[in-house]
């Protein structure tokens, strides 16, 4: 092996490559997986439809031998008639197979544990026999015409040449790829290029990654993967999924779209809808601070990054927010500036001076202050329509000073102070006023 990682890194390509990578959503089958997480079959036949409908290669649609309402599910969206492959999961046991055969899928995952401890201590056998379980297994499935996945579990703590025999075995017995599983999540993208640039290099065989967010990395250990030449990704939307769960549709279709150039000619612009209904599903919220999908990814309060924004997007967005069904807003809270204010008052059609913008931004600012958030709206319009006299006022007072607009920032600041009433909180935003307010004029 070479010393270091970098003889191995292809270079960065300058526009978008037409490598192939294609996502196996596992949602239905490991984000079910969560614990307390119950979808009602109209539920997954609905998110089935829309993982279709964004354009996924593969829905693993869940685990047939469980019976009942488990395998009515699979075998209803096997019949949808949908642009994407259908796999169930299995495990290396041929009744499993059988009663995938039976739902009508096209492909089956066949999942066995590749690392000792597992094999000691969870199935309590041996090396061989899990061997021997994963070629009986592959024989039968391919015997049938299914596609076939080997889910290699706890990959990332076996022992690299048994991994190595174990993906011989399924690729001799005739499996079209290997599914890598991080199944406690903890590999670091590094150690993962490794490992499945060895696999590959080794093997020859297709490989899809399968990474579990434990330690924060499952979509970067996912995009290490596809670096180091996996063809696939397993991912579930949202992250859901044990533990910490997975990693994420959004996240990895997005970054390998635009860290990695890689465009897989999804439809982001669905994710919104796709993980709102999800979340509800699963009664697991998205979080406002959600990569790709959270509701406050484009909001902006900082006067600067508002004013950078407003002045062109592209200072502070890699995409626009319609691209994953998203909405741009400027919130009027402590760091607000001229820019923002203006804007959002523009909007109500209201019309204010820059002059007038600086003034009553150092009010509005020391009023979040006290309420420790952002203003609403009816707030904003209130202090307007309440303080727009006293503001005019103030400004024609000093007109005829020099630069006026520096007058008022000046008078900004000495007001913001005013307000604080011996506040340390509200005198620090006061004094921060005029720094805001020259920032947004710069900006402007």
């Amino acid at each position: 092996m070479r010393e270091s990682i970098g003889g191995y890194l292809p270079r960065r390509p300058h526009g978008l490559q037409a490598v192939q990578v294609d996502i196996d959503d596992t949602t239905l089958r490991d984000g079910e997986q969560t614990a307390g997480v119950v979808f009602a079959n109209e539920e997954k036949i609905r998110i089935a439809r829309l993982l279709d409908e964004i354009g996924v290669y593969q829905i693993e649609a869940g685990i047939p031998t469980m019976g009942g309402a488990e395998k009515e599910a699979v075998a209803k969206i096997a019949a949808l008639d949908l642009n994407c492959s259908i796999l169930a999961w299995n495990r290396a046991v041929v009744s499993d197979i059988k009663e995938s055969i039976e739902c009508g899928v096209d492909a089956v995952a066949i999942s066995m544990s590749a690392s000792d401890i597992h094999i000691e201590h969870k199935l309590r056998a041996t090396r061989e026999w899990v061997l021997e379980s994963v070629k009986e297994a592959v024989d039968f499935a391919k015997n049938k015409g299914l596609y076939v996945s080997v889910n290699a579990e706890d990959a990332s703590r076996s022992d690299m040449e048994f991994l190595l025999s174990f993906a011989r075995i399924a690729r001799d017995a005739g499996a079209d790829r290997i599914r890598f599983c991080d199944t406690l999540g903890i590999l670091d993208p590094f150690n993962t290029f490794m490992k499945i640039k060895t696999l590959i290099d080794v093997t020859g065989m297709d490989v899809e990654m399968h990474t579990h967010n434990d330690f924060g990395m499952a979509t970067a250990n996912a995009l290490a993967g596809v670096k180091a030449g996996a063809r696939f990704v397993n991912t579930t939307v949202n992250g859901l999924g044990e533990r910490a769960g997975n990693a994420a549709l959004e996240e990895v279709i997005m970054a390998l779209k635009h860290v990695e150039k890689i465009d897989l000619n999804y439809r982001p612009e669905k994710f919104r809808e796709l993980s709102q209904y999800v979340a509800r599903a699963s009664n697991r919220p998205i979080p406002p601070w959600k990569p790709i999908v959270g509701a406050s990814l484009f909001w902006y309060e900082s006067g600067s990054r508002a004013a950078g924004v407003i002045e062109d997007p592209t200072n502070f967005e890699v995409f626009p927010p319609e691209d994953v069904g998203l909405r741009r807003r400027f919130i009027i809270g402590k760091y607000s500036g001229i820019a923002s204010l203006k804007l959002k008052l523009s909007e109500h059609a209201v019309c204010v001076t820059d002059e007038e913008a600086a003034l009553l931004i150092c009010r509005l600012r020391s009023k979040s202050v006290r309420l420790k958030r952002a203003l609403f709206d009816a707030e904003i319009l209130e202090s307007y329509e309440a303080l727009i006299g006293e503001v005019r006022e103030e400004i024609e007072a000093r007109r005829g000073g020099g630069d006026l607009l520096a007058e008022a920032c000046v008078a900004a600041a000495e007001i913001a102070e005013r307000l604080g009433e011996g506040s340390s909180a509200d005198s620090d935003n006061g004094a921060g006023a005029l720094a805001s307010a020259e920032s947004s004029t710069r900006k402007d």
